[in-house]
Formats: structure tokens, sequence, C-alpha cells
């Protein structure tokens, strides 16, 4: 493959009123100049213009895809959690946006998969934060003072995250047993006593066949920076609504570089797709139960898109531990790591001892 030229991507769009820069509002689902109020329409947005192209795997993974399709920037790699964040070519110092660390950009270049797609922003950022401070609210022992700071605190950073998606086209063979339920009658003694009961048996038998799904868009987080059991908590994305991808919807955000491969990200889908045929054969075979010997899986037809989901990430240092928040950026769906107060906690406890002892003196005194 041809190295393509190392470029800044700095996804700045100037006004043409003014010459700000312009950001993307989600709020009017175009770009907007804080500066003087101009509005600019994005081109090439609609339902009409959702036709993403999918990319070859197999061209992928033997380094053949066009050159188009490849593109080289300019990322900063946090020394704590690992992420991979563009900024602006004139940041030299900054905080990584996942964890609050403080990090000194660089200027190593990051040659990558370019982003077929992406979902645009649905919340601002006040949206976020209300949803967050709602979260946070509805927390049993969350300390009152981080809910306090989440909602006066800093602005929270609107980030796109990279995820894979895979099609692929599958025929499984397999054999196993199908197994019918019936029940026999015997006699037991309980307490002395002679008893009849129904005693249910499995009677089994040789089971074979063919399945077949087609996979459509199965999602992969392409990141590392973050727990996986809170982006997965996010879903569900509304990929319908993928738009082809377009810098201008990236203006006033930034958005991470993949660190999961594409080849490993196939793995973590091919495991998810095995768990779904495993469950057409159980269904195929049907009986009362079912039992599966094995099961070969042609697959075929493999294509992939690398997307840009839209998150708001929050990570505040409170009382010396960071605590770090991602909303969903459509729907305000809110993850986090759960914060604890000790003098809650404590108080709870003590009111808990309190009760017991109270109703402990009206029982002994009921008697």
């Amino acid at each position: 493959m041809v190295d393509t030229e190392v470029q800044d991507i700095e996804h700045r769009f100037p006004c043409d009123t003014c010459g700000s820069d312009l950001r993307f509002d989600p709020g009017d689902h175009q770009l907007t100049c804080d500066h003087c109020g101009n509005k600019q329409a994005i081109e090439g947005t609609g339902a009409w213009s959702r036709s993403i192209k999918e990319l070859d795997f197999q061209q992928a993974v033997q380094n053949r895809l066009a050159d188009e399709d490849i593109e080289e920037t300019r990322v900063t790699t946090c020394p704590n959690c690992g992420a991979q964040t563009e900024f602006d070519p004139d940041i030299h110092a900054a905080e990584c946006p996942f964890c609050a660390t403080p990090v000194v950009t660089d200027t190593g270049p990051h040659r990558h998969i370019k982003p077929r797609g992406l979902l645009p922003f649905g919340l601002e950022e006040k949206a976020a934060r209300g949803a967050l401070v709602d979260w946070l609210g509805s927390l049993w022992f969350a300390p009152n003072g981080l809910t306090d700071y989440a909602r006066k605190g800093r602005k929270m950073n609107g980030i796109y995250v990279p995820y894979w998606t895979y099609d692929a086209d599958t025929k499984s063979q397999y054999s196993g047993q199908r197994g019918t339920h019936y029940y026999t009658t015997k006699t037991v003694v309980r307490d002395g006593k002679r008893k009849k009961v129904r005693v249910r048996k499995t009677r089994w038998r040789p089971a074979s066949g063919r399945v077949a799904r087609f996979f459509d868009d199965v999602l992969v987080l392409a990141s590392r920076s973050l727990p996986k059991k809170y982006t997965d908590g996010l879903e569900p994305w509304d990929l319908s609504a993928l738009e082809p991808y377009n810098p201008e919807y990236l203006a006033g955000f930034r958005a991470e570089g993949y660190q999961v491969e594409l080849i490993d990200g196939f793995d973590e889908a091919r495991a998810y797709m095995d768990r779904m045929i495993h469950r057409d054969v159980r269904y195929d075979i049907g009986g009362d139960a079912q039992r599966v010997s094995h099961v070969d899986t042609d697959i075929s037809d493999v294509t992939f898109k690398h997307v840009l989901l839209p998150v708001w990430l929050a990570a505040y240092k409170y009382r010396g531990e960071t605590y770090r928040f991602v909303v969903n950026g459509r729907t305000g769906r809110v993850q986090g790591e759960r914060p604890y107060s000790a003098w809650k906690i404590g108080f709870a406890v003590v009111a808990g001892l309190i009760l017991a002892l109270i109703a402990g003196f009206v029982i002994a005194n009921s008697q």
C-alpha cells in the first residue's frame, strides 16, 4: 500500500461572516458561530444520503485497501489510560478527556482506516450534564459534593468514540440430540409413609441439520480508554441514523483514534455470532431440551465499517479520587463509576442499629 502524506486534521471551519471558528450544534444539527450567531447548513445530510460503503474485511487484513480509505493524523497518547485523541495542532498541553490526566501533545503520526460513518451528537452539553446530575442524584450513598461539583463543574467533553461494525453471511451444519420429557411414577417413603411421586425423565434422540443467518452491523468497541461495561451500557445505538463521515460534524468536538485493531475486533464479533448461531441451532433442534455436539460454520462475504459514535464524557477529580462518567450523545443514557459517601453509609448503619434496638425493645415489652 502506498504511504499517504501525514496531515494535521484541524476540523476547523471558518464562519463566512466573521471568520471565527464554527462548531456543530446538536440542537440545530448545523454549524453555528458563537461569535456572531451565523448558522451554516451541513451539505449532504438526510436519509437519502446514508448509503455508507462497506469495506472488504480480507482486503483490509492483507493491507490491500485503497489509499482513499486510509489516512494519517497526529494524535496524543495519554500516559495513564492510553487513549489516543486528536488535538488541534496549536494545543501543546491539555488534560486527557477520559481520565483528567495532564498530557503534553505530541506530533506522532497515526496511520489508520478512515471512518466511513458517524452518528452526529443529538444532545447539547447542558442536556448531557442534566442527565448526569439526575443519575448521580438517583444513586444511594452518592456524595452530595460530587453531585454539586458535576452540576457546577467544568465543561463536559464531547468525544466521538471509535467502533467497528461487521457484516457476514453464515451457514452452519450441526449435530446434537433432541430431548423429549416424559414422566414415570415411583413409590418413596417420607415421614414413615409410602407416597407415589412423578419423576421427570428425558428421552434423547439424534438430531442434525443446517441453519443460516446474515449478520448486519455487529457492533464492537474499538477503544480501550474506558471500561467496556460502561460503553456497553450506553447501548442501544440507532445505527440506521448513521451519516456518511463528514469532518464538519467534528467541529467543536474531539475524535478518538481506534486502539482495537480490525482483526481483533472481528474476534469479538465472531464470538457474538457464534452465540447467536448456537441459539439458532437449539431452536432448530426443538423438543423440550437440546444437546449441541458440533457446529461447523462457513462464514463468507465479511465486510466492515469504521464508525464514530457520540459520547459526552466527564472526568472529575473529587477528594483525590477520579470519577469517570459517560453519557450517550443521542439518548442521554448515563453510565459511570459509582461513588460512595462514607458518612452516608455510616449514618445508614447507625440508623439501622437504632431501629433494630427500638424494635427489640418493643418486642421485649410486648412479651
